[in-house]
This record gives structure tokens, C-alpha cells and sequence, in this order.
């Protein structure tokens, strides 16, 4: 298979996955854009150093669902559709994504990222920081062309995403509900860029500025879909579907939805578990002990339960947008999202 022929069919798959009951046209539209967005991006990550080049192209190349450019893209048809600006604003969105993965990857001392070696694992964490760096500049000058509107909302979402992540680092405050504080560190790491990714479509094909505010709230519940599902997925997915190394968060003692429920529960059956999720688990026994008492503990169907109704808030919000085809798309894809399995 050609390299052309592999990006169609990777964008295909994209499509599929996040809208699988779109019309032929529709999938088609949006196969045809997110080529572009991945064209642009390809011309975007050049660079005259051999190593900087290959750096850059190292997460790039590897895939990855393309969902933020996909919901650009697929927004921006509630107005005049895919222009440039819109591809340029979905690469933008997608180089800030991906620059945030270079960094995570270093927080985090992951040693896969998207089935390849995580670019710190090859590169050093040097080098990996100063790509995702690197990556943040080229969407800011992406983004400065297209207007101080764009440059704003950039800014204010990469804010908030910082933010999010400093967030996450920490414990939760005294006083502070912890289930409470982890929703919004999740909206604040993940729900911002995504609520970015939707507003954009609509900012650069037309729509008036309610279309962008309900959009704006849309696609930040639609990023804590996700992330609630990948936090679910980290617990119940294997290396080989995820692309990722299951169990990251119960090494470093991360508290995550399904967590909080077994946190939650009164069975003495589950004293266990508890001391388990207490501390990270850095020793193999204890942590693959951990991973398969939680993937059959309760609280995995309560958290996919809750993760559920979230994504039902989003597609209601989609109610105040009309009717047609791009209106039915967006409400299936918080539900599609919410019920994935890689």
C-alpha cells in the first residue's frame, strides 16, 4: 500500500470511528478534509535539521485518531464548510495536541505512545521537551493568521490546559471534593482543547456567535467523555488495542473515575483493592494484583455508566442547533466516544 493510500484509509478509519453512521457524503467530506489537515501538517513539522525534522514527524507519523481536527471539520459544516482557514485552524488544533503529548510523555516516563517508543524513550527528555515546544510555536504562528479571535482563544486554552495539568499533578486541596476536583482538572487538561476544536469550525465557516458559545460548552463535556473513557480504557484495555501500556495511572497512584467508585464502596470485600489504590504501584505483582481486581470490580460499569450520561449532556446541547445531518453527526459523536474500545 502506497503512503497515500495508507493515509486515505487511516482517515477513513478516523471518520468511521467518530461518526459511524454518517452518510456517505458526509464521511467523504470529511475524509477529503482531514487529508488536507494532514497535508498541512506534514509542510507545518518540516524543518531544516535533519533531527529536528524527524522529532517532529515522530508523533505525527505514528497516527492517532485525529480527533480534534476531525470535530473542527465536522463543525464547520453547520456553516459554509471546509475552507482553509478551518484546515488551518484544525492543524493548529491538532499541533497544540500533539505538542502536549511530548511533554505528557516526559511527566509521565511513558515508554509507548500510539503502538511506537514514546519520543522521550528515543529522543531523551530533553529533546522531547524542546519538540513539544517547538510543536506549541508552530500552532501559535499557525493560529496568529488566522486573527486575534483565534490568537485569543488559543491562548486562553492553552492556559487552562496548563493549568489542568499542574492540577493533575497535585492532590487534592483540603476541603475540596475529590471527584469534584477531578472533573475539573479534566476539563481544564483535555475538555478545553477539545471545546477549542469545536468552536473553531464554526468561528471560520460563518456561524454566529451562539453556534460558537453552545459548541464552546458542547465540546468541553464532549473532552470529559474522552477522558473518562480513556481512564477506563487504561484500566480495562490491553497493550495491544491501546497503543498504550494499560495500568499507567495505577503506577503512579493516580485517582481516576472507576477509583473513586471502589473508594466509595462499603463491601469489606473490598479492603484489598483499597490498600492497593492507596499508594502507586510500582511492583509488577501488586500492580497487574490491582488491574485485574478493578476490571472486575463494580465500579468499572459505574464509572462507563456515568461516562454515559455525560456524553448525553453533550448531545442534548446540540438540540439548540437545529436539525439536519452535521446536528445528527455531533450528537452521535460524544455517545461513540463514550463507548469505545481502543
Amino acid at each position: 500500500m502506497s503512503a497515500e493510500s495508507a493515509r486515505t484509509s487511516s482517515a477513513q478509519s478516523v471518520a468511521s470511528a467518530i461518526v459511524p453512521d454518517a452518510s456517505a457524503e458526509l464521511s467523504d467530506r470529511l475524509v477529503d478534509g482531514l487529508q488536507r489537515v494532514n497535508a498541512r501538517l506534514d509542510v507545518i513539522v518540516d524543518h531544516d535539521s535533519p533531527l529536528v525534522r524527524e522529532a517532529s514527524h515522530h508523533l505525527v507519523d505514528a497516527g492517532g485518531k485525529r480527533f480534534r481536527p476531525m470535530l473542527t471539520l465536522l463543525t464547520s459544516m453547520l456553516g459554509t464548510g471546509i475552507s482553509d482557514e478551518v484546515v488551518d485552524a484544525a492543524a493548529g488544533v491538532e499541533l497544540t495536541h500533539l505538542a502536549s503529548l511530548y511533554h505528557d510523555d516526559v511527566m509521565d516516563e511513558a515508554d509507548i505512545r500510539r503502538g511506537v517508543p514514546s519520543a522521550n524513550a528515543v529522543y531523551g527528555n530533553s529533546t522531547a521537551i524542546l519538540i513539544g515546544d517547538l510543536l506549541f510555536g508552530k500552532a501559535s504562528e499557525l493560529i496568529a493568521h488566522l486573527g486575534p479571535e483565534a490568537v485569543i482563544l488559543q491562548a486562553r486554552t492553552f492556559v487552562r490546559l496548563c493549568a489542568g495539568q499542574i492540577e493533575d499533578e497535585r492532590q487534592t486541596p483540603d476541603g475540596a471534593d475529590p471527584m469534584e476536583y477531578y472533573l475539573k482538572v479534566l476539563a481544564d487538561k483535555t475538555g478545553v482543547l477539545i471545546a477549542a476544536a469545536a468552536q473553531y469550525g464554526a468561528m471560520f465557516s460563518g456561524c454566529d456567535e451562539r453556534t460558537v458559545e453552545v459548541l464552546g460548552r458542547y465540546g468541553e463535556l464532549v473532552g470529559l467523555v474522552f477522558q473518562l473513557s480513556d481512564d477506563i480504557l487504561d484500566i480495562a484495555s490491553e497493550a495491544e488495542t491501546s497503543g498504550k501500556t494499560p495500568g499507567t495511572d495505577l503506577r503512579e497512584g493516580v485517582a481516576t473515575l472507576p477509583t473513586f467508585y471502589v473508594n466509595a464502596s462499603s463491601d469489606p470485600a473490598d479492603a484489598r483493592l483499597k490498600a492497593l489504590l492507596a499508594r502507586p504501584l510500582t511492583d509488577d505483582a501488586e500492580h497487574a494484583e490491582a488491574l485485574e481486581l478493578l476490571r472486575a470490580h463494580p465500579a468499572m460499569e459505574q464509572a462507563r455508566a456515568h461516562t454515559l450520561t455525560t456524553a448525553r449532556e453533550a448531545a442534548a446541547l446540540i438540540d439548540e442547533l437545529g436539525e439536519g445531518e452535521v446536528q445528527d453527526a455531533l450528537k452521535e459523536v460524544p455517545l461513540s466516544v463514550a463507548t469505545r474500545s481502543a
